[in-house]
């Protein structure tokens, strides 16, 4: 299994200029890759793979001695970027989409580096970084695994190392004395559970807004080049920092309360791409983050022997989860009325219970085709 630490790191002031230094030089290399690759295509229609593009790596050094100041695979792996986003391109054009072409990295635009196999050694406070040299780390808890690779990244004037780990884990079974749960997702309660519990929504952006549009206000105003203007959009990256911050940390409590309680989570497949076009809605839908709540719970499920399974979303909010019957509601009738069987409850929590059956169905008929691709032999023996 495969898991990323992020830790802070405090460079001192020689070593945040290596790491800057580190910065401007890769995007130097990932820039002059992408050109020489697409020369060569326009000119002689010739595809560069990566490793051919490795090669060229002692011929730019001697070239420009600089480079020699970077780890040699750091500089590797910022060329495997751009096979990566030729690979990626080519990707969207075979099925029909309209990419946008490779783009040259401006400066201020490149904002990580890696040390994908050696080069680093990780100690009790702190990292040893090739080039770079011992940078303290904020170490908040012990590293379970194998570190395979480290990626160090600059966001908002801050450093983290993030290290890639590969470790063993047995996956549990499953507790079956432990409940499974249907979640309802929504703007006026975050989530609603079919057990009737209500997770209210935190709407980190909606309370920042005033303050972000203050800050962004005085960014407009400054004038382009000034120290004025570098201070105010610091303030800006500051506030979407903290929005983040605050969205990340909720998430992360969350999903892990649900794991710990529940043995099976069954969650609306929703399309929140399309549900975002709705320009009244669109806001709130992207600062409730369902999306991030159902990718969080999923991994962290897997070693908590909690299953999460993803359900057709329609008719939920209108079907009867005592009769079946399809009720029409609009948008504000917050109170499911069902005329046949006359039951009378909240919307949200109707349509949690009907998610929830939808995924116990789901599981039922996975055991089945499971049970069914049995070969002869094993049936015979079970």
């Amino acid at each position: 299994m495969h898991k990323v630490y992020r830790f802070r790191l405090e460079p001192t002031k020689p070593q945040l200029k290596r790491m800057e230094r580190t910065l401007e030089l890769c995007r130097n290399v990932y820039n002059k890759t992408l050109a020489y690759r697409r020369d060569k295509w326009q000119n002689e229609h010739v595809h560069v793979s990566k490793y051919e593009s490795h090669d060229l790596l002692p011929q730019w050094k001697r070239e420009q001695p600089e480079l020699k100041e970077v780890f040699s695979q750091t500089l590797q792996e910022a060329q495997e970027r751009v096979d990566l986003a030729f690979k990626h391109f080519f990707r969207r054009v075979r099925n029909g989409e309209n990419p946008g072409y490779p783009r040259f990295k401006g400066k201020g635009w490149y904002d990580s580096f890696c040390y994908p196999q050696m080069g680093f050694k990780i100690n009790d406070d702190s990292i040893y970084l090739s080039k770079i040299g011992v940078v303290y780390m904020v170490k908040h808890r012990p590293i379970m695994g194998e570190v395979k690779r480290v990626y160090v990244r600059r966001k908002n004037e801050k450093w983290y190392a993030c290290l890639a780990v590969e470790y063993d884990e047995k996956k549990m079974d499953g507790q079956p004395d432990r409940p499974s749960i249907g979640i309802d997702m929504g703007l006026e309660s975050f989530a609603t559970l079919s057990n009737g519990e209500k997770i209210p929504n935190p709407r980190f952006f909606r309370e920042e807004e005033k303050a972000l549009a203050k800050a962004q206000r005085k960014l407009s105003k400054a004038e382009k080049g000034t120290p004025e203007r570098a201070r105010a959009r610091k303030v800006v990256a500051r506030i979407h920092e903290r929005i983040g911050n605050r969205r990340h940390d909720f998430i992360h409590q969350l999903s892990h309360r649900l794991v710990n309680r529940f043995g099976l989570i069954a969650f609306e497949d929703l399309n929140i791409k399309s549900m975002a076009r709705n320009h009244c809605l669109a806001k709130s839908i992207s600062d409730a983050a369902w999306r991030m709540l159902i990718n969080t719970t999923k991994y962290k499920a897997e070693s908590a022997g909690t299953r999460v399974v993803l359900v057709n979303p329609a008719n939920t909010s209108k079907m009867c989860s005592r009769c079946g019957t399809l009720v029409e509601k609009e948008l504000g009738d917050r109170v499911h009325k069902c005329p046949c069987c006359g039951l009378v409850m909240d919307r949200d929590e109707n349509a949690a219970i009907n998610i929830l059956r939808l995924g116990l169905q789901s599981v039922a008929r996975k055991k089945s085709e499971e049970a069914h691709e049995l070969q002869p032999w094993e049936q015979s023996r079970d």
